[in-house]
């Protein structure tokens, strides 16, 4: 087992029995007003007139990949050098593929372009850790042009202070030149998974949650939705809260390969069940009732876990999915655990379902023993691919 401090999935357990304290709407979470005063440069822009918002899918078209250099220690400690080499050799497949930019504190620029090689191009821009997915914008279409929405990164609920990620969103943006549209709720990337045809898939204990958005029902926090992101149908899966830093992201239990189609995180077979295996258990009981925004019954395909007995990887927060997997340019990019056995049945699985995609299997050992996995360290940028 790792020996660090609390990271994406520790964080809560080093915190249990504080809950009413952390969790009190006066504790945590920013209010509508604060949301407001958090300010813009490149101010919040009003939708055009007539114009409407639509939320991409994964597997259209990028302009880049955006991703993040860890640099914190005292997250990672000894083992950041490790999560480095791990974050290098994600940007190094994805750019055999698409363009890839790294983010880098200035001070940190040559090491991560020295590790990532010349065909990544790391900028200095002041980052904390490597969840790219989280704190940058998330990009919606509207009148013929891109807009990222800032969703006000607060380290999950303010679990963890990442003061340099809180504003990656406007200056992201900013450096390419980017309107920025500041969302009325607080939320991540992770929390959203779309099929770009108007349906929204979300688990309710990562966003209507008190550290999040304190006062705002569920009703409230999907007309926002709706209004900000494009979308026309918002299915609520009931998630896991307090177990994990993200209080349970969707992109870790279910994601779309077509609309319509979904792949289901399960739990190796004869696991015991906990949580985590009743979360997926219930989302599966929804999707099976529920329709999309064109009306399409779901296909939910299983995506079964390694044996955890066999992976190279290990600890308490080692996130062993294959659903956080990443949609690049012409590939698919998933871990490799180690059990060879299960690598192999999710990258068929993944094979049947993007077949005209390579399927790249990474290593990501040190990533996923801080709670995470290649689709939370990165970001896709939709457009017409960078030259």
């Amino acid at each position: 087992m790792l020996n660090r401090p609390p990271t994406r999935r520790t964080v809560l357990r080093s915190l249990a029995g504080f809950g009413a304290v952390i969790f009190g709407a006066a504790a945590c979470g920013r209010s509508d007003g604060a949301l407001r005063a958090a300010g813009t440069s490149g101010s919040p822009r009003p939708a055009a007139a007539g114009a409407k918002r639509r939320l991409g899918a994964e597997w259209e078209s990028h302009t880049r990949t955006l991703m993040s250099w860890p640099a914190l220690t005292s997250v990672w400690e000894e083992d950041l050098p490790y999560v480095r080499e791990d974050i290098a050799r994600i940007a190094r497949a994805i750019g055999e593929y698409e363009a890839v930019v790294m983010m880098a504190r200035p001070s940190q620029v040559k090491a991560a372009q020295r590790a990532c090689g010349s065909q990544v191009e790391v900028i200095p821009l002041a980052v904390d850790d490597l969840w790219a997915r989280d704190t940058v914008p998330v990009f919606v279409e509207e009148g013929g042009q891109v807009v990222g929405v800032d969703f006000n990164f607060n380290g999950w609920g303010d679990k963890q202070e990442h003061k340099n990620d809180a504003l990656v969103g406007r200056e992201v943006l900013e450096r390419y030149g980017i309107p920025r549209d500041q969302a009325p709720l607080i939320s991540e990337g992770g929390s959203f998974e779309p099929d770009g045809e108007g349906t929204l898939l979300i688990t309710e204990s990562s966003i209507v949650n008190v550290n999040r958005n304190p006062g705002k029902s569920r009703d409230t926090i999907e007309a926002e939705l709706k209004r900000t992101l494009g979308v026309e149908k918002v299915i609520w899966l009931a998630g896991v809260r307090g177990e994990d830093i993200t209080d349970a992201h969707v992109d870790s239990l279910v994601r779309f390969t077509e609309p319509g189609v979904v792949l289901l995180d399960r739990a190796y077979p004869g696991t015991p069940p906990d949580s985590w295996s009743r979360s997926a258990d219930q989302a599966k009981s929804v999707l099976s009732k529920a329709t999309d925004a064109r009306g399409r019954r779901f296909e939910v395909i299983d995506l079964p876990q390694p044996d955890l007995r066999k992976t190279t990887g290990e600890g308490a927060d080692f996130l062993a999915t294959y659903a956080n997997f990443y949609i690049a340019n012409d590939a698919v990019l998933m871990p490799r655990f180690g059990d060879r056995k299960a690598d192999k049945r999710a990258r068929a699985i993944l094979q049947e379902h993007f077949p005209k995609r390579d399927i790249v299997p990474i290593e990501i050992d040190t990533v996923a023993s801080g709670g995470g996995g290649i689709h939370c360290a990165t970001h896709d940028q939709p457009g017409e691919p960078a030259a």
